[in-house]
């Protein structure tokens, strides 16, 4: 009974709130509206930079906004090709390199990017670069952050289900089966469905790193140089938000001659 509450009660929310993204050509989970999002997102941009050091003036910062530049055409471009210019027309792009340690990159909806200094040296050269900014920004163009959103909400909203099925129970029950469910939702739902966030934005990436001129083929040398630097300290595969490296590297593999095709379609050609 409560494995078909759990399913049911994220089936519904699926059914329910489903809109095509032009880019996957999918029905994906969104309660969230960019005209709710975008704001407050811009707002917390500008609080991260406040608090934090930014890098101006220097050839890495010139790289950061000339890759971010190339990666922002590309998307307008590839838009553009599926018949929907109109698709960014709210987007406030900024590419800000921020002082840190820290190996991350990250693409706020609408957007605003920044790339953590501890990453260049993995990314080593502009097509390492493209590889991470064009994945990062894939997550904000494919909704992710929405998604993820509204698929907390779900969970939620679960956990209340739960609550009203075994309210005549005790409460040692009680707490065990949202413990049960808590478990369940987070391994067998929301880490699934953030894994495949991180593949989407993988094939995205690949497509836009193309038409703006990058070679695909140098994605998976970055994502090589990335295991090598975690050196097998990841957490399973199935408890993480993110594929493994072999996994990740290998469907990049497989990704790449699509996105060539689609980069080709726009005019950008390989050989």
């Amino acid at each position: 009974m409560k494995k078909n509450l759990l399913l049911g009660i994220f089936a519904v929310g699926f059914l329910y709130s489903c809109a095509t993204n032009p880019l996957t050509g999918k029905k994906s989970l969104n309660f969230v509206s960019n005209s709710e999002l975008f704001p407050s997102s811009f707002q917390q941009y500008g609080t991260f930079l406040k608090e934090n050091k930014v890098i101006t003036g220097t050839a890495d910062a010139k790289r950061v906004e000339t890759v971010g530049m190339r990666i922002k055409a590309a998307a307008e471009k590839y838009l553009t090709y599926l018949g929907q210019s109109q698709y960014l027309n709210d987007y406030r792009w900024e590419y800000k390199l921020i002082d840190s340690k820290e190996v991350n990159a990250w693409c706020m909806p609408g957007g605003k990017i920044v790339v953590y200094s501890g990453i260049l040296p993995i990314t080593k050269d502009d097509a390492g670069l493209a590889t991470v900014m064009g994945h990062e920004v894939s997550h904000a163009l494919a909704n992710h952050g929405a998604q993820r959103m509204s698929a907390a909400q779900l969970q939620q909203l679960g956990a209340v289900g739960v609550a009203v099925a075994t309210g005549s129970q005790s409460s040692e029950k009680q707490q065990m089966w949202q413990q049960y469910y808590g478990l369940g939702s987070q391994v067998g739902v929301m880490l699934p469905f953030s894994r495949s966030h991180e593949t989407e934005a993988d094939k995205i990436g690949l497509t836009l790193m193309a038409i703006a001129g990058y070679n695909p083929d140098d994605s998976v040398i970055f994502w090589q140089r990335m295991a090598a630097q975690s050196a097998g300290q990841a957490p399973p595969e199935f408890m993480s938000t993110h594929p493994s490296d072999a996994t990740r590297i290998a469907n990049l593999k497989a990704l790449i001659p699509e996105a060539k095709a689609l980069a080709a379609k726009v005019g950008v050609i390989y050989r």
